[in-house]
């Protein structure tokens, strides 16, 4: 009994190291799924804007509740909202997509997948699934810049405006900036040095770091080096061509209640920025977060739900 209790446990540890060897990413999409579960969503798949989009949405909703998109930043993902999104459980009618070229989503090899372009695609998958409601538009770091272009370019579809460490405006210096500038892309990761620089860049606050055991961070590597072209393709277009403050040009034209929210130790998009766009929108809102970096949806999830819910259910008048 004992000998083929042993033999079952070494069947089941053999097929966990072949399943991770085929997958090493595994262990962060079974998180990620946990994470999806614990915020009430479920995966969908449309087509809008000529590409295939994977998102998530509430499972449960009421018929009039307010609907909020979500829009993540470069080289993030649909998944950096599940927190936040845990945090707004049954409130709302929650849309969280991977952008084209992002995640899950398709991209396609001829395509720009630039400020404007985006800002169209985020117009074309609400008015798809969400065709007679306005919603409140959510972005971070560079879907700040996208939703920003995007409350301007489509007014209609759009009833309020978050946006949170949002690029799109010429911040004060910062290492991160001028390494933009010079032609590189600061986010860049092809070994586990530069995956670890990467998190102490984007996060402050450590205990909301992520932990990414091996293989997950070996796998997590290797798809950040086959990413590197396009990566570096889409920031040498939002972070210094003509197009990379576009967002802050057009953000005068604002004129839905709109949230400013950073974290006061963003390493990224330096507070400065706050300031910027707020000069431009003066309905907006202001929030800094003391202790907090660049991810402040997920290093101050109940600070950052707290704004959003403020936003949506305030009347537009007292914004």
């Amino acid at each position: 009994m004992l000998a083929w209790g042993l033999g079952l446990v070494l069947v089941v540890a053999l097929a966990t190291a072949l399943a991770l060897w085929h997958n090493p990413l595994l262990p962060i999409r079974l998180e990620y799924a946990r994470q999806r579960r614990a915020a009430g969503l479920v995966p969908a798949q449309i087509e809008a804007a000529g590409h295939r989009w994977a998102y998530a949405t509430s499972a449960q909703f009421k018929a009039d509740a307010p609907v909020v998109v979500m829009i993540h930043g470069f080289t993030g993902s649909k998944e950096n909202w599940y927190p936040l999104a845990r945090a707004l459980r049954g409130r709302y009618r929650l849309l969280i997509p991977d952008l084209p070229g992002w995640g899950e989503s398709e991209r396609k090899p001829d395509a720009v997948y630039g400020f404007p372009e985006q800002a169209a695609h985020v117009a074309a998958f609400i008015a798809a699934l969400s065709p007679d409601v306005p919603v409140v538009l959510l972005g971070h770091s560079m879907g700040g810049g996208i939703a920003a272009l995007a409350a301007t370019r489509h007014p209609g579809r759009i009833a309020k405006l978050g946006l949170l460490d949002a690029a799109g405006v010429r911040f004060a210096d910062n290492a991160f900036g001028l390494d933009v500038l010079s032609g590189n892309n600061p986010f860049a990761v092809h070994d586990a040095a530069s995956l670890r620089r990467y998190v102490d860049s984007v996060f402050f606050d450590e205990p909301s770091k992520p932990w990414i055991p091996w293989p997950a961070s070996w796998g997590l590597i290797r798809q950040r080096i086959r990413d590197a072209d396009f990566e570096q393709a889409v920031m040498d277009r939002i972070g210094r061509s003509e197009e990379s403050l576009l967002p802050g040009e057009e953000a005068v034209h604002i004129r839905q209640p709109t949230l400013l929210l950073w974290g006061r130790q963003d390493a990224v998009i330096d507070p400065s920025a706050l300031e910027l766009y707020a000069q431009r929108i003066p309905q907006a809102r202001k929030l800094l977060l003391d202790g907090c970096g660049h991810m402040s949806l997920i290093e101050r999830v109940d600070a950052v739900a707290e704004a959003v819910v403020t936003l949506i259910e305030s009347n537009p008048t007292t914004q």
